[in-house]
């Protein structure tokens, strides 16, 4: 009888694997093992997607691997509407978005997690667990204990299979806005196993007809998918890179890895002649014999690549050939290792041409098919790669073994690799105010703002809601571009607002790295430049300085802009938010945002647990007429006084000469007191920008109210101004 060892030359019939297989047939091997279909075994290609064909095989994974499913249950698309708009003078906008429910089987072998997910090309979710687009994700890893999803079970109720045994994901309510509405194409990185990819892994289904040779690991494999079909197939595409061997023992077949580099097990014991007509070597027992080079030699190998996101690489060994053949192996290597084993197989493919053909006397039970050998008078080690046991004695056929020659020692890398960014979902920052009147719209319209950014990278914009006692109601969408926010690292000081301070400065932090500030020059700062809003107060900034770790100098102040002079007046504590006011700012239409101190502006992003809410800050400013100016007091020798101040009106910031700046509120009123703002103790009314004060009304407010300020307010359409102080009692 004669046993096969499986070597990289290929045999007559079926390959290698299966000239072994064919000797074996009557041995009554499972038949599975040959198989009877026509299916294709494992191949390197591009990277498969996600598909729904019906009767396709889903794979066995080992180790971690890249790989795509079998969509087996979807939902209809489901629409979503969300109006926006549709106040006063303004169009109703109504936008619409699909979702889709849908599950995917990965393996139809048990795997212990599934890693990183990729919707056409880009990651749609990262190494962190995070999903890049609203929807939820459910991973069964097909164990024997296996629960039917919930969601599938609602909808196919007591028919909902638990699919014991098969890995599967499940999707529910996936935004497809970014895949044109539709199922992207969608790859999985697949973790089966935590262990090093083992041959009796994939020989698992075959248990008890073939053994698997150990746990000894397939080194430098990553990982492999079995994508269906005869199993042989799948031995022979291992076989390229990791030769194997095969032999019957004790009426059981077993393959287990090949190993060259083992010490030999001895010495052939000297050749005997023969007498039969044909025999080789019949005066000697030896024929020694050299076979002819492959047409294609082995210059390299194709196979996927980690480090690349198991995109297929390739790497060529040192000799290479012009007219050489790269091996497909459909593995997740290394490029180091790829290029080891394929300097390996090459070498294996020259040396293996070298045959020795040795007949001996007797039978030594040690001498087996995969036996590494020394013979008298023949250089270097040998493997048996077969025996047969004749009446003229017992026939050995071997192959030389390749000399190591120190190919451990080779490094390559992976290459440049354009590939989708990881970045983890990051919360919301979130500001909400309003601001004075600019002169450019309608006074009476609030312009209100929200500036949304993030202290992470990830941030890809979020939805506003106004929050009504708990109920979000939508207003919008904040795009993916930052507002520039800060903090304030020192106080900012007390200021009179009245003149550009040169030397002021402030010091601030901002939200992200990636903010920055830029300087600007006094026409800038006339056009309304580099203007920040700190609590209620507007200022501008001259020089921009970076200290680093997100830290900023400021300096050449302009303060109280926009009528925020009192503000200004007061000053800002550390840790007093700072946002620039730009065009990167959302809008909030007052059509269906209020203008009140009661209202709450909610924003919901990607990376928030929770809708991150902001009180709108500054309420009714915009409306508000700006404080008087220019307190002037006329004392006669009577004892009497004159007052008189300078009104201003909303949005009208420029002075124009010759002409008074317009009233813009419905008619002009002003309230003259004396004591707290919101409850004098004595006041007036007045329908112009001045007032007159007996000596005896000066004489009572002196002597009962010493100390304390006289103050004007200009009473507007919406509410009254902040007081101007005219005179101290």
């Amino acid at each position: 009888m004669a046993t096969l060892i499986l070597n990289a030359v290929g045999t007559a019939i079926g390959g290698p694997i299966g000239g072994a297989i064919g000797a074996l047939a009557g041995r009554a091997l499972d038949s599975s093992l040959i198989g009877s279909g026509h299916r294709d075994g494992p191949r390197l290609k591009e990277l498969a997607l996600t598909t729904s064909s019906y009767g396709q095989p889903v794979p066995r994974h080992f180790g971690t691997v890249r790989a795509g499913g079998i969509i087996i249950w979807a939902t209809e698309l489901r629409e979503h509407s969300e109006a926006s708009g549709g106040g006063k003078g303004q169009p109703s906008v109504t936008t619409y978005a699909y979702s889709c429910s849908f599950a995917v089987a990965l393996s139809s072998r048990a795997i212990e997690r599934v890693g990183r997910i990729w919707a056409d090309g880009n990651l749609l979710r990262g190494a962190r667990g995070d999903l890049k687009v609203p929807g939820a994700l459910r991973i069964h890893t097909g164990r024997g204990d296996q629960m039917p999803d919930p969601l599938l079970a609602s909808a196919l109720g007591g028919q909902c299979p638990a699919f014991r045994g098969m890995a599967y994901a499940v999707f529910e309510d996936l935004a497809l806005s970014d895949f044109g509405n539709r199922i992207p194409a969608l790859t999985f990185e697949i973790v089966a196993d935590s262990e090093p990819v083992a041959l009796a892994d994939i020989l698992a289904p075959l248990a008890g007809a073939v053994a698997g040779g150990g746990r000894a690991p397939l080194a430098g494999l990553a990982g492999f998918s079995d994508e269906g079909g005869p199993i042989r197939s799948t031995l022979e595409t291992i076989d390229t890179l990791y030769p194997l061997a095969c032999r019957d023992h004790e009426g059981r077949l077993t393959l287990a890895l090949r190993v060259d580099d083992a010490p030999p097990v001895g010495s052939l014991p000297p050749a005997i002649r023969s007498g039969e007509e044909g025999d080789f070597g019949a005066d000697t027992g030896v024929r020694r014999c050299r076979n002819a080079a492959p047409a294609a030699p082995i210059d390299g190998v194709r196979y996927y690549d980690p480090a690349r996101d198991y995109l297929p690489g390739l790497q060529r060994i040192a000799a290479s050939s012009a007219h050489g053949r790269t091996i497909e192996f459909p593995g997740a290597l290394s490029a180091t290792d790829a290029r080891l084993l394929a300097t390996r197989a090459a070498r294996r493919s020259a040396d293996g041409r070298e045959t020795l053909e040795w007949r001996m006397a007797d039978l030594d039970p040690a001498l087996l098919p995969g036996a590494t050998v020394t013979a008298p008078g023949q250089q270097g080690l040998w493997r048996i790669a077969r025996w047969e046991w004749r009446e003229t004695g017992v026939e050995l056929a071997l192959t030389r073994l390749p000399v190591a020659t120190g190919d451990s020692a080779l490094a390559s890398d992976s290459g440049a690799a354009l590939l989708a960014p990881d970045v983890p979902n990051a919360p919301t920052l979130l500001h909400a105010f309003e601001l004075p009147a600019d002169g450019l719209s309608n006074p009476d319209t609030p312009q209100m703002f929200a500036a949304l950014s993030s202290t992470g990278a990830g941030w890809r914009g979020a939805a506003l809601y106004l929050d009504r006692g708990g109920a979000l109601v939508p207003i919008g969408h904040a795009s993916a571009a930052r507002a520039t926010i800060g903090t304030l690292t020192q106080p900012l000081p007390p200021s009179p607002a009245i003149l550009f301070e040169a030397a002021a400065t402030l010091e601030m932090e901002l939200s992200t790295d990636s903010d920055a500030l830029t300087p600007t020059d006094m026409r800038g700062i006339a056009y309304g430049a580099n203007r920040l809003l700190i609590g209620a107060e507007i200022v501008q900034f001259l020089h921009a300085q970076p200290l680093g770790a997100r830290r900023w100098r400021l300096t050449g102040l302009l303060r109280g802009r926009g009528g925020s002079e009192p503000t200004a007046a007061i000053g800002h504590p550390v840790g007093q938010s700072a946002v620039l006011l730009d065009a990167k700012l959302t809008v909030l239409d007052p059509a269906t945002v209020p203008a009140s101190s009661d209202t709450v502006i909610a924003a919901i992003g990607r990376g928030d647990d929770d809708a991150v809410i902001a009180p709108l800050q500054n309420a009714g400013i915009g409306r508000q007429p700006p404080c008087p100016v220019h307190p002037h007091c006329i004392n006669h020798a009577d004892g009497s006084a004159d007052l008189s101040w300078t009104r201003r009106a909303r949005g009208q910031w420029q002075w124009a000469d010759a002409v008074d700046a317009p009233l813009i509120e419905q008619a002009e009123h002003y309230l003259v007191g004396v004591g707290p703002a919101e409850s004098p103790a004595v006041q007036w009314a007045a329908e112009s920008p001045q007032l007159a004060l007996s000596a005896a009304t000066l004489a009572d407010l002196r002597r009962d109210y010493p100390g304390q300020a006289l103050w004007v307010c200009q009473i507007g359409t919406f509410s009254r101004s902040a007081p101007l102080v005219l005179l101290t009692m």
